[in-house]
């Protein structure tokens, strides 16, 4: 691609062509929804660190001049009146939108295979899923069409589809980036995130869209750091611990000996690698499913064709809320209201939700605790497999429930990860995961870039 133009938008118009073949060839992944038209581009204006760079927006995060519709019929042709904050922040700092990509509907799902304009491709092979749910976004990226964009991460939605693409994924600490312009899943889980094709095209990104927003609620006022320095700072001193818990009996032997390889090259880089236990992770499938259902069946409830939407034709009211949610929403969406809306029900919202919030602080005081005890940060498997073939789990939803084993209890605990390819398996691509305590984005940054230069990724893929 070129990397000047007068006004700054030659990347992103060579972008859109390179997006268009690509969605209308043989070769398609479907991992667009919308495309910019390119009379409506607006040129970048000053000298932000992103000036001219394309970049792609998971169909959850709200847009002007595109559609948002979370991958749903029940919000097709939905343009929103106002942009979200990371949106915005991206065009701020020069980069320019130029689509927006396909997702799991709002979000529920690990295989963007959920998504009601169909599948989102794996690049690498297009008969296995991209992961989800921000697969398209994944997908856009490993195949050179967008060198970043932006995900949501609710359970492992940035991480799991990096690893299962081959790209970064970064899914910062809760409350670094603003959700407001987020369409809501799991409030208390959602966090948007950052891909790129590099540890450092993805530090760039999140550098420019963090910070304090005083339209969140959640968003907490503190320092920017320089992402992108700190992602070549070396391991040298630090102190890596690898949970038990995330190299189970079970763990594929490919998996387990990537995961030692990459152990290995961080210890030659002079970091310390330690054996640690988070005896609570056990807990964490079961705990997020109750949590993040219960607030979806809240959050989802302002889906009824009165406000905005598609509504459907009925004699009365209720009819009408009954046929609307019922023909626009898609089944993994209503299963996961239906499970949340028991779990908050009466006579069993202690049973279920809270029990679930008990031990999601369980699960938090693992992290302190190990993190309190002297680990700078963790690193697990992303995901305990590969990609896996398209319509494989769709019948089990419990199986599918299981590809985000290894990425939920970050969110659970509001803690920031990334996914850095290590290597490959059968020429499928293979992420590990580093995690690093409350707001210390810089210490997994910089175990990212240490593993990025090992060159890992290049070995066995």
């Amino acid at each position: 691609m070129s990397t000047t133009a007068p006004n700054g938008l030659a990347r992103a118009m060579e972008a859109i062509a390179a997006i268009r073949a690509r969605e209308s060839g043989p070769q398609a992944l479907n991992a667009f929804l919308a495309v910019a038209d390119p009379a409506d581009l607006e040129s970048p204006s000053g000298a932000g660190p992103l000036v001219g760079v394309p970049i792609a927006v998971k169909d959850n995060q709200a847009t002007t001049r595109l559609p948002t519709t979370c991958g749903s019929k029940i919000l097709e042709g939905y343009r929103s009146p106002f942009e979200a904050t990371a949106v915005r922040r991206a065009r701020e700092a020069g980069a320019v939108v130029v689509g927006k990509t396909n997702m799991d509907e709002f979000a529920m799902g690990s295989s963007t295979e959920n998504s009601a304009y169909g599948p989102t491709l794996n690049p690498h092979d297009r008969g296995r899923v991209p992961g989800g749910s921000s697969g398209g976004s994944a997908a856009a990226v490993a195949a050179g069409l967008v060198p970043m964009a932006l995900g949501s991460d609710t359970g492992g939605s940035v991480r799991q589809p990096a690893a299962f693409c081959g790209v970064v994924g970064i899914k910062p600490t809760y409350g670094r980036v603003s959700r407001y312009g987020l369409v809501a899943y799991a409030s208390s889980l959602d966090q948007i995130g950052t891909f790129g094709r590099t540890v450092a095209d993805a530090s760039r990104l999140l550098r420019a869209v963090a910070g304090h927003d005083p339209r969140d609620a959640t968003s907490v006022e503190r320092p920017v750091p320089d992402f992108v320095q700190a992602a070549g700072r070396g391991v040298e001193g630090l102190v890596v611990g690898v949970p038990d818990e995330y190299m189970p009996e079970g763990l594929a032997p490919e998996l387990r000996a990537l995961m030692d390889r990459a152990s290995t090259a961080l210890a030659e880089r002079g970091a310390e690698v330690r054996r640690v236990s988070l005896r609570h992770t056990r807990h964490a499938i079961a705990c997020y499913y109750l949590i993040a259902t219960a607030e979806a069946s809240s959050n989802l409830s302002r889906y009824d064709g009165v406000r905005f939407g598609p509504r459907a034709a009925a004699e009365d009211l209720v009819s009408m809320y009954e046929t609307t949610r019922s023909h626009g929403f898609g089944a993994e969406v209503k299963r996961r209201i239906m499970l949340g809306t028991y779990a908050l029900s009466a006579g069993y919202y202690d049973q279920y939700y809270g029990t679930a919030q008990r031990a999601r602080q369980l699960i938090t005081d693992d992290f302190r605790r190990v993190f309190d005890g002297g680990v700078d940060v963790l690193f697990t498997p992303t995901s305990p497999t590969p990609a896996f073939e398209l319509g494989e789990r769709t019948a089990d939803p419990l199986e599918m429930y299981l590809s985000d084993v290894f990425t939920v209890p970050a969110n659970l605990a509001g803690i920031p990860g990334v996914s850095v390819p290590i290597g490959g398996v059968r020429g499928l691509p293979v992420g590990g995961q580093l995690l690093a305590p409350w707001w210390q984005e810089e210490r997994m940054l910089a175990a990212a870039g240490a593993l990025e230069a090992a060159g890992l990724a290049k070995e066995g893929a």
